[in-house]
């Protein structure tokens, strides 16, 4: 399998040691998208920032196209295009100024994309960005990051705080992206039905560390949540279970193997969770 990016054993402590990232360890295959999920504050912008080379990590590697990428890796960065949470721009430039603006910052910069996607996202070129909403401005930044023509996309948040219609509009525009297989994404967010309508893995991020990643359709039809009595948690294998969470009256026990925990113990209640549960029951559940 090919990669357009790839982290191995990434690190970053902050002064104090009030946050730090351990041995992060994902990948991203080319022709897809990987979701980053985790709670807030759980290291996905610093992850990214490390990535990019905003955040200077302590250690690891992260490989870009397949190379190490440096502050003068004009070339490798023009083939990266970012969406950040919050504003992308100066609020009193208008989207004909940021074109020239992006114009001579990227040799491959198309005008003609740039207004196309302006059309298609219904943006009017000379009003102020300031002027725009929160959904117009992501449709700005997004617009302006595919229109030098990236082979990675690095989404942080890009759809949180949109309306349903538009956060649909923008995961068309990330599928049409992946359709060239020399493509990929890299979106965080913590609104999981996004990832489940558009990603191919997920990657679960918790206080720094990487604790699961799998694909999207592996979690989607092999996990399950067994729907334990005390009594029938006594009677699960320890080596089965890959977090457990006590309720009021049973515990909800997460396994990789649905089919095979059927046959197991074909007696206890078992469903497929959603990504929101996996998460929940990852984080705030416990170990065997």
């Amino acid at each position: 399998m090919a990669y357009n990016l790839e982290l191995s054993g990434v690190c970053k402590t902050y002064p104090g040691g009030h946050f730090s990232l351990n041995d992060v360890t994902f990948s991203v295959p080319k022709g897809t998208i990987v979701g980053l999920v985790g709670e807030n504050g759980a290291g996905k912008t610093t992850m990214i920032g490390c990535i990019l080379g905003t955040t200077r990590r302590d250690a690891g590697e992260i490989r870009i196209f397949g190379q190490e990428m440096t502050d003068a890796d004009t070339a490798l960065r023009e083939q990266i295009g970012v969406v950040y949470d919050g504003d992308n721009f100066p609020g009193h430039l208008c989207a004909g100024q940021l074109a020239d603006i992006m114009r001579g910052l990227y040799t491959s910069w198309d005008d003609a994309a740039f207004d196309a996607f302006l059309s298609r996202f219904s943006l009017p070129r000379e009003q102020k960005i300031k002027a725009y909403s929160r959904g117009m401005g992501m449709k700005l930044a997004l617009s302006a990051a595919l229109a030098h023509h990236p082979k990675l996309l690095i989404l942080d948040e890009a759809t949180g705080g949109l309306d349903p219609v538009m956060r649909e509009e923008l995961l068309d525009v990330f599928l049409e992206f992946v359709q060239d297989e020399e493509h990929s994404i890299l979106l965080s967010s913590h609104i999981t039905s996004d990832l489940e309508r558009v990603a191919d893995y997920i990657v679960f991020v918790h206080r720094g560390r990487v604790i699961l990643t799998a694909a999207k359709d592996e979690l989607r039809y092999n996990y399950a949540v067994l729907r334990c009595r005390k009594s029938d948690f006594a009677r699960i294998d320890a080596r089965d279970i890959l977090a457990y969470r006590e309720r009021d009256f049973q515990t909800d026990v997460l396994v990789a193997d649905g089919r095979a925990a059927g046959r197991k113990y074909g007696d206890i209640a078992a469903d497929h969770p959603s990504l929101d549960e996996i998460m929940l029951l990852l984080i705030k559940g416990e170990r065997a």
